[in-house]
This record gives structure tokens, C-alpha cells and sequence, in this order.
């Protein structure tokens, strides 16, 4: 059927040879009808399609310009490469080769032959096994402080088939909430592995959407390894076993014998730079040379909250920690969002402070309405709030930290947050609040702090679980390689 399709639209020769036969044949394909001659040729086969739609102007004048179309086949070859990684793919435009794929590779090497070697560093490894339910899910995402401006990196497939399914989509949007900044996404090329009678392939002329037996079960296990993946710091790794050097998603280490202890299967490793060691893995393709051999490693969190060297404060607003491999500049006011964010949500009664008297405050009859609406999820969070005649308003408690904040401009946040939030939905709404309070709470930009209070906030951001965005999405830590430092002083280090 394709090819009877693609026959009646364009001009099509296709050239093959078996390996039984000396000699091929050229099948030529014009206006639905096919000449057939013999040829001398190398074995396999070449199919060359050209001038799309040169006798159907009607659906010819519909196409886009030439760079939209161009985009389109650039982002379907992507997802045929990814799932894929066994087959070469070379791509040209104008004689431009855009992507040239080597072929038996595995899914790291392919990303980085799709991108550049150097996103590997902000990937995690996602991967989870239910023998039970015969559900499997491989691939890698991004850190949260890596992203996209776009969902076109989002990669999903099922039983290696490309497909735009909303159940997954949800499943990494929920994973990221609260991690990303608005308008950005990660880059994510997922595999889902599924039972062939626990799914409707069929439900889209094209395949590209799926039906499942039990979607929630699909989006609880989506989720779950996602969050794992961003969240965990303990992995699996591979050994090299010509260099003592092993892969950890995004880390490389190396392994010294003063760590390795024969009357253990656990090696504690220290850290080592990643970058240039890795790309010279993937360059060379070397990774396909690891070992089978898997071994469990207990790997220390990427920095360690009892040795923080605070070199000083900048602009009053961002905090400079020196690390063994690079400079860290660290947002104040959000690196203690983060922690005051999870720590509030972690708790089950946050703390309140009880007010003796309270400004009262004036609004209008919809913030009346929506406060009254929120009752219950403010009272969930330390707060308690009465309602005056002619839609007045006075806090009777407020979260113990934010005790020294001015009520009316509580409110106000409070206010701007949930008439963000979709009506009815409690989940959101308890969202807005926790980051109105946490944002309220934490130490402002432009506020000067002792070195011992800079401290603090990093010690605690260490504790976090997501160290790498605050709730609203912006990163918080930005990393500068000391390398990079001595290679602009033309210093070797």
C-alpha cells in the first residue's frame, strides 16, 4: 500500500540485487506505471523518490517551505536513528550531511551521534523492570537544569515505535512539575516495553497514538522510573576493564586500588571530570568494548555538604563555592526556596504563629471568594484566615516562617499564585501555596549574608532532592570548570 501511495505521487527508481543473482534490476515508476530492465549492481537495495506531488499541484501548493518540511523529515529520521541504534542513518540536505549515525551502536552513543557528545553529561539513565506486569521502560532524560525549548526532544516509544502518546507525556511532565522554568522541556528518548495484549496499535492511520489496557498502571510506572532516575543517586555501573575507568549516566569515575576491597562487592569511587574522558568514549566508540560484568558502586552525592569552601558573595545576591573541579555560583534566594519548599512539604502540620493583631486587608468579591475556596488547603499549610463584611480579610495564623513578612504582601502572593491555578483542582492549588510560602520565607536577592549563613543554604540545598531547580523551574546552581579558568590564563591544569 505504501508503495502503491508513494508511486501515484512522485517519480520513483528502485535498483536491487539478491545475492543469488549476478545480475538486478531497475524498476522505474512514473504515473502509476512501472518499467522494469536488468542491471549490473552491488547487492542490496536503493529506492529514490523525487519530485513529491509533481502531478497533484492541489496538494503540492499545501506543503510548507522548504525548511518546515525539511524539519519535519529531519524529525522523523531522529526518531527512526533512536529507535534504532543497530542501523546507520545518513541525512543530507543541499549536499549538507546532517546526521550520519554509525551503525551497532547503543542508545548513549546514538544521542550523542543525534546531538553532540557533550549532552551526555546532563543524562540519566531510566530504567525499570516489572516481571510481573511485563513491563519494561529504557532510555535516558535530562537533568532539570538542562532543557529544551521545545517537546520535539521528547522521544517516546513503545515496543520501538515512535509514538506522541499523552498517557506517557503526562507521566514525564509530572516527573519534571515544579523542576523546569515555563516554556522549557527536557530531552528524553524513552522505550516502553509492553505485553502486545495490553495495547491497540491501531487506534491512528499512522500508529503514532496507542491505546492501553490499564493507562494508569502505565502512568504510575512511567513516573515512578523518571523520578528515579532524577532523584536517585546510588547506580549501576559498567567496569572498562583496560583503563579502571567506569560510566555512571552522566559521571565518569575512576577507580583507585586504595578504594577497591576484595572481601566486598561494594567499591566506593571517587568523582573524577567527566567531559573530555567520555568524549573520547564516544568518539572512539569505545563503550562498546564494556564489560558485561556488572558491578554495584555506592557513589557519594556530586558534592559534599560537610566540606563547603565559601569564597564570598556576589552582588549580595549569589553565593561563590569553590569545588576540587570548578567554581559554583549558587542563587541565595532560591538554592533556600528549594529547601524550605520540600522541607514544608515533607511536614505533616507546619508550624503557625498565632497573630494577636492583624492588619485588615481589603479585596474584591472574586479574591474573597477564591480565599473562601481555599480554606481547607491554607489551613493545610499554617494558615487560618476570617473573612470580614464588604470581602475584608485578616489573617488569624500565618506559617511560623514567615512570621516576619507583612501580611498584606502575604496575601497578595497568595492571591496572584491561586488565581493561576485551574479551578477545583486541589493539587495545584496546594502547589501554589507551598511555593507562595517557601518564596516568602527564603532570603531575598540583593540581602547581605555572613559567610556562616551562606554556609546554611548550602548545606541544606545538599539535603535537597532536587538540588538543581527551584520549585518554579530556574536553576540554581551554575557551574564554571576550573580548566576552562586556567585555559583563558593559558594554564595547564
Amino acid at each position: 500500500e505504501a508503495l502503491s501511495s508513494i508511486i501515484s505521487i512522485s517519480k520513483v527508481t528502485c535498483i536491487t540485487r539478491t545475492k543469488e543473482n549476478q545480475n538486478g534490476i531497475k524498476a522505474e515508476a512514473e504515473n502509476s506505471t512501472v518499467k522494469i530492465t536488468p542491471i549490473g549492481c552491488a547487492q542490496g537495495t536503493v529506492m529514490e523518490v523525487k519530485d513529491l506531488f509533481y502531478n497533484q499541484p492541489a496538494r503540492l501548493k499545501f506543503l510548507k517551505n522548504s525548511k518546515t518540511e525539511f524539519g519535519y523529515i529531519q524529525e522523523l529520521v531522529n526518531s527512526l536513528a533512536l529507535a534504532n541504534p543497530h542501523i546507520a542513518f545518513v541525512l543530507k540536505n543541499n549536499e549538507n550531511e546532517i546526521i550520519n549515525t554509525s551503525p551497532n551502536s547503543d542508545l548513549i552513543t546514538r544521542i550523542s551521534q543525534i546531538y553532540s557528545t557533550d549532552v551526555i553529561k546532563e543524562l540519566r539513565e531510566v530504567k525499570k523492570n516489572d516481571k510481573l506486569s511485563s513491563l519494561c521502560i529504557e532510555g535516558y532524560t535530562s537533568i532539570p537544569s538542562y532543557t529544551r525549548t521545545s517537546k520535539k526532544s521528547i522521544y517516546t516509544f513503545v515496543n520501538s515505535r515512535f509514538v506522541k502518546c499523552p498517557v506517557i507525556l503526562k507521566a514525564i511532565d509530572t516527573a519534571y512539575k515544579n523542576m523546569l522554568p515555563q516554556g522549557r522541556y527536557p530531552l528524553t528518548v524513552i522505550n516502553l516495553t509492553i505485553n502486545t495484549q495490553d495495547i491497540d496499535v491501531n487506534v491512528h492511520p499512522a500508529k503514532r497514538e496507542v491505546r492501553y489496557k490499564n493507562p494508569n498502571q502505565i502512568f504510575n510506572f512511567i513516573y515512578s522510573a523518571i523520578n528515579y532516575a532524577l532523584n536517585n543517586i546510588k547506580t549501576d555501573f559498567e567496569i572498562k576493564k583496560n583503563n579502571n575507568t567506569a560510566f555512571c549516566g552522566n559521571k565518569i569515575v575512576q577507580i583507585t586500588q586504595e578504594n577497591t576491597s576484595a572481601d566486598n562487592d561494594t567499591i566506593i569511587v571517587p568523582e573524577q571530570s567527566a567531559k573530555t574522558m567520555f568524549s573520547d568514549l564516544i568518539n572512539n566508540h569505545r563503550r562498546n568494548e564494556i564489560s558485561n560484568n556488572q558491578i554495584n558502586f555506592n557513589i557519594p552525592k556530586e558534592q559534599n555538604a560537610d566540606n563547603i569552601k565559601i569564597i564570598g558573595q556576589l552582588k549580595n545576591t549569589y553565593i561563590l563555592v569553590e569545588n576540587d573541579d570548578n567554581l559554583e555560583i549558587i542563587d541565595q534566594h532560591i538554592a533556600q526556596e528549594r529547601y524550605i519548599y520540600e522541607k514544608l512539604k515533607s511536614e505533616k502540620e507546619p508550624a503557625s504563629q498565632l497573630l494577636i493583631v492583624s492588619d485588615v486587608i481589603e479585596t474584591d468579591i472574586e479574591d474573597a471568594n477564591l480565599l473562601e475556596n481555599a480554606k481547607p488547603q491554607l489551613k493545610k499549610f499554617g494558615y487560618q484566615i476570617e473573612l470580614l463584611p464588604e470581602n475584608k480579610v485578616i489573617f488569624k495564623k500565618i506559617p511560623q516562617i514567615l512570621s516576619q513578612e507583612k501580611p498584606k504582601e502575604i496575601l497578595s502572593e497568595l492571591l496572584k499564585n491561586l488565581k493561576n491555578s485551574p479551578d477545583n483542582d486541589l493539587d495545584t492549588i496546594e502547589e501554589k501555596i507551598l511555593i507562595t510560602t517557601s518564596c516568602k520565607a527564603s532570603v531575598k536577592a540583593g540581602e547581605k549574608l555572613t559567610i556562616w549563613q551562606m554556609e546554611d543554604i548550602v548545606k541544606k540545598l545538599r539535603t535537597t532532592k532536587n538540588p538543581y531547580t527551584c520549585p518554579h523551574g530556574r536553576p540554581i546552581s551554575h557551574f564554571i570548570p576550573i580548566k576552562d579558568v586556567a585555559a583563558f590564563f593559558s594554564r595547564n591544569i
